[in-house]
C-alpha cells in the first residue's frame, strides 16, 4: 500500500504534516548525536542558543522568549541540568524563581555543538533547495493565530457548522 492518507488529506492534516517532518527530522539528529556519543536532545538547541546569546536567563524569561510553555521548559532545563550542561539557581530577589546558566561543560562543548547545528542547519537548507519562502507562510500563520486563536476560530465554524 502506498497510500499517504495524511497527504491526502491536505490542508486538513496540517498539524500532522508538521508534526510528520519534525519527528523525521529530530529522529535522524538524535540518531547522530548517538552515533557521535553527545549526550544531548534535539530539542535542547533552543535553550542552548538562548543562554549562549542571553547568559542567564529565569525559566519564565526562557519560556516566553521561544513561546514555549512553562511546564515544557522546566521539564527540559531538569534533563539538560542532569546532564551537566546548566546551572540553575534561585534568584536573589525572588526566590521562587530559577535563574538558569550555561555551566562550564556547555561552554566547553559549544564550539563541537556549534558544528553539529551549523551542519544541521546546513542539511535544512538543503532539503528547503534554499527556498525559504514557507518562513513568510509560518509567519502569517503565527500573526493570524496571535490576532485570533485557533480555539475561537474553531469555536467559530463548529457553531456555523451546527446551524
Amino acid at each position: 500500500m502506498n497510500n499517504d492518507f495524511i497527504k491526502e488529506l491536505g490542508y486538513k492534516a496540517l498539524d500532522s504534516r508538521f508534526k510528520r517532518i519534525s519527528e523525521k527530522m529530530a529522529y535522524s539528529v538524535k540518531k547522530l548525536y548517538k552515533d557521535l556519543d553527545y549526550d544531548i536532545e534535539p530539542n535542547w538547541y533552543l535553550v542552548f542558543m538562548i543562554l549562549r546569546d542571553k547568559g542567564e536567563l529565569s525559566l519564565i524569561d526562557i519560556a516566553e522568549s521561544l513561546g514555549y510553555s512553562h511546564p515544557s521548559i522546566v521539564i527540559t532545563v531538569k534533563k539538560m541540568n542532569s546532564n551537566g550542561y546548566l546551572i540553575v539557581k534561585k534568584d536573589q530577589s525572588d526566590k521562587r524563581k530559577q535563574i538558569v546558566s550555561l555551566s562550564p561543560k556547555a561552554i566547553q562543548l559549544m564550539p563541537e555543538f556549534e558544528i553539529l547545528w551549523n551542519s544541521c542547519e546546513a542539511a535544512i537548507l538543503n532539503v528547503m533547495q534554499e527556498d525559504l519562502s514557507i518562513l513568510n507562510y509560518l509567519d502569517d500563520i503565527e500573526s493570524a493565530l496571535e490576532e485570533t486563536s485557533f480555539y475561537y476560530r474553531f469555536k467559530q465554524e463548529y457553531k456555523n457548522h451546527l446551524k
